[in-house]
């Protein structure tokens, strides 16, 4: 990754001269302008940027960010994404996706990344429908969910994707709220930072074919007995006034959510992002229902493990080092065993 060096960039320096085009009222726009602000912080040139998308509403993201960028092919911006940041070490490299684009066509690319700890930052924006299609069920409807391709409703089971992620015991995990700015953009910092595959789930409303999927999450009424808000080394409590809590059930496995004042305050979990082991944070994932009620935010997990590209280049440095004449050797390569001569 680039090392940050003294810069004066606003907002505005990150911003392109091509129009945004989203439906009014999307949820991309926020993220867009969560990520344009807070780029400047990185203290990176805008060339040591990149963003890399495959095909989707989200997708159209590096057309409005005043960096490198490519539009790639349907569920394939993991793989020419992690081609990009093993050549080209001096990149920050950032992966943006939808739930469509990553977790159907898109889902090995996605969990390979993940597994090989590519120094990615990736960014999905889960919608839980296909919007650029115009309203077809995705790998995040819930069953049941009745849209254009499934009028007598889903009978697919969901993918959770931090669970997915998780699974593919990728270094940092982490969800967000495309609404909640400030939450939003403190995510985004520590996935800057890290080294690695950094995957960000982005709760993202679209208002044209799934509106007011995550209202639960966003109405003032019952989000706070709703979110769960993960801080590293804090009691995970939640609720107006901590009425809630999370604990791990007596003789069970996992963790369950129960009234603050039912407990041993010594027997609330407190957070750890940095346990080597996935296993807590996925029993963290397997939180929330179908009704989204219990959804934690945040970091789930943040490890050190050496990345795909660390290794790789070291790999190439080693053997190029043992090699004295590059064009000698390539020579007796190309002229080892038959060779043929086309006239």
């Amino acid at each position: 990754m680039a090392e940050p060096v003294a810069l004066k960039l606003t907002a505005k320096d990150f911003k392109s001269d091509q129009e945004v085009r989203w439906c009014p009222g999307c949820g991309d726009y926020a993220i867009l302008a969560a990520v344009q602000s807070f780029m400047p912080e990185l203290g990176i040139p805008r060339e040591n940027i990149v963003f890399v998308s495959g095909i989707g509403c989200s997708s159209r993201f590096p057309y409005y960010m005043n960096t490198y960028g490519l539009h790639s092919i349907h569920g394939r911006a993991p793989a020419i994404a992690t081609g990009l940041s093993v050549s080209r070490p001096d990149l920050q490299t950032w992966v943006v996706t939808g739930d469509g684009d990553a977790l159907s066509i898109g889902g090995n690319h996605l969990i390979h990344a993940l597994r090989r700890n590519v120094n990615l930052k990736i960014l999905l924006f889960n919608n839980r429908i296909y919007g650029l299609t115009k309203g077809q069920y995705s790998p995040t409807s819930e069953i049941g969910k009745i849209t254009k391709s499934t009028p007598t409703g889903s009978a697919d089971s969901p993918f959770n994707p931090i669970s997915l992620a998780l699974g593919a015991e990728a270094s940092f995990v982490a969800r967000t709220i495309d609404s909640d700015r400030k939450h939003l953009q403190s995510v985004l910092r520590e996935a800057a930072e890290h080294k690695g595959s950094a995957f960000v789930e982005i709760y993202q409303n679209c208002n044209i074919f799934n509106d007011g999927a995550f209202d639960l999450l966003k109405e003032p009424e019952t989000r706070d007995e709703a979110v769960i808000r993960l801080e590293h080394g804090q009691p995970i409590t939640f609720g107006a006034q901590g009425e809630w809590c999370v604990v791990h059930p007596p003789g069970g496995f996992g963790l369950e959510v129960r009234e603050t004042a039912s407990v041993d305050p010594a027997d609330i979990v407190v957070h750890n992002s940095s346990v080597p082991e996935p296993a807590y944070a996925f029993a963290l994932s397997r939180l929330p229902g179908a009704d989204l009620r219990h959804t934690p935010i945040g970091v789930f997990r943040s490890v050190q493990r050496s990345s795909y590209d660390d290794i790789v280049r070291e790999q190439v440095s080693t053997a190029t080092a043992k090699v004295t004449d590059p064009n000698a050797e390539l020579a007796s390569l190309l002229g080892s065993g038959d060779t043929w001569t086309i006239l």
